[in-house]
């Protein structure tokens, strides 16, 4: 796909698709409570297919349909042991989200089941899964013994403890008290820092017995015992979808672009807090809560003054998704910008930070990376690259955004495009008709 530099300013409005993190778990939590949970604006991307025909396998009926209000998934959920033995392995496809949450639930069930995914998540850490879920008793085995997919997972006898992990991992945390739902005994987490929180902010809608952690105290808890109920959930939009409009909005001239609904949680708020350091211009309005979740309304307009900042430690958790991106936007800002912190990164769909800082010195950006992190010096004109983003959505989407601040003639070309189907399959329709 090649994308030529924007013309005219971003213009318009728009509402992005519900928030992936908030959508996988409305399926697997939906399917181990009791009673149907009614879900409105599920995102339909391959991820979140992903775990929703992994627990249609287990015998979880889901009907798609839609009214007067909009398309909506219902699910008829089974309660904690309602799961059936799979005929087939359990295939996540790219996404892992769905193999690591859904490991701490078939923790606690009493069949073997194996999980598997493409050759991208094939390649991705699950020893950080493997190992608390079996320090809690649980039968979890790498089938090659490299600590990456297929995962066996068989019964095991889950047991109450505590927990401690090194990385703030939403994934990890979730998995651990998805088990801890199971297990005999209450189950802790702490972390280093507060990842987002989704996980434990629908559990305890559900109905768990559940003690989330805090900023200032990252320590959370599971107590088993208490029957999870089906409820209705309303999807925010994603803010890391939003984060891509955005980032094209502050540094496009001309631009203002209105982001409708989109969710504005603490724990993933960071890339509202880093571009208004950087000086941009973001009003948030109509901020109230959807189904627990905090949602707003954000109006952004191009920002000739942006600056580089420094960005580590706690906050890093809640943007990491979004580090390339923002990259992307500190390369036209004036003067450095470091990021700290985010070895993460090199253990996503593809090594971001590689592909992140290769992609904007091919663009006449000048990026260095480090073990944890890049520099970016922005002020630099951007021009015509061939930008192959790995097969990874978050890096074609970013350095889509950094196609339309180009400075040159001839468009930027991104290879594989149709990736962004893993989290945002109408991005380049909505895209195009911000800037139509």
């Amino acid at each position: 796909m090649k994308i030529a530099r924007a013309q005219n300013g971003l213009k318009g409005e728009i509402r992005v698709p519900g928030d992936k993190s908030i959508s996988h778990r409305s399926i697997m939590f939906g399917s181990i409570a009791e009673g149907d949970t009614l879900v409105r604006g599920f995102l339909k991307s391959a991820d979140c297919i992903s775990t929703m025909e992994c627990f249609r396998k287990m015998g979880i009926e889901i009907e798609e349909g839609a009214d007067e209000e909009g398309e909506y998934l219902l699910i008829h959920g089974k309660g904690f042991h309602g799961l059936s033995k799979p005929e087939e392995t359990l295939y996540c496809g790219n996404s892992g989200t769905t193999a690591r949450l859904i490991s701490g639930i078939l923790s606690g069930q009493d069949f073997e089941t194996v999980l598997t995914g493409d050759e991208s998540l094939s390649r991705r850490p699950m020893k950080r899964v493997i190992e608390p879920l079996s320090s809690l008793g649980a039968s979890i085995r790498s089938e090659k013994g490299d600590g990456r997919l297929p995962l066996i997972i068989d019964k095991g006898s889950l047991k109450g403890g505590s927990i401690e992990i090194k990385v703030a991992s939403a994934q990890v945390k979730s998995a651990i008290l998805l088990s801890g739902l199971y297990a005999e005994g209450e189950t802790t987490v702490r972390e280093p820092a507060l990842s987002r929180n989704h996980t434990e902010l629908m559990l305890t809608a559900f109905g768990a017995d559940l003690t989330p952690g805090t900023k200032e105290d990252p320590l959370c808890s599971v107590r088993p015992g208490r029957t999870l109920k089906g409820l209705n959930i309303n999807v925010p939009g994603d803010i890391s979808s939003a984060a891509y409009f955005m980032g094209a909005a502050l540094i496009v001239p001309g631009s203002e672009v209105c982001l409708r609904n989109v969710g504005i949680n603490p724990t993933r708020d960071g890339i509202l807090r880093v571009f208004t350091e950087m000086g941009g211009n973001i009003e948030i309005e109509n901020e109230r809560y959807e189904s627990g979740e905090k949602t707003a309304d954000l109006i952004v307009r191009y920002t000739p003054t942006l600056k580089g900042v420094n960005i580590g430690g706690d906050i890093i958790p809640t943007l990491i998704d979004e580090i390339p991106l923002i990259a992307v936007v500190a390369a036209a800002a004036e003067g450095e910008t470091v990021i700290n912190d985010a070895a993460e990164l090199k253990v996503k769909e593809s090594d971001r930070i590689s592909l992140t800082v290769e992609g904007l010195n091919a663009m006449g950006a000048k990026a260095e990376k480090k073990e944890d992190g890049m520099v970016i010096e922005g002020g630099k004109a951007l021009h015509h690259a061939v930008i192959d983003p790995g097969k990874d959505h978050r890096i074609a989407m970013s350095f889509s955004v950094a196609a339309l601040a180009s400075k040159d003639v001839k468009p930027v070309e991104i290879r594989d495009p149709a990736c962004v189907g893993i989290s945002y399959p109408d991005f380049y329709r909505d895209f195009d008709r911000l800037q139509a």
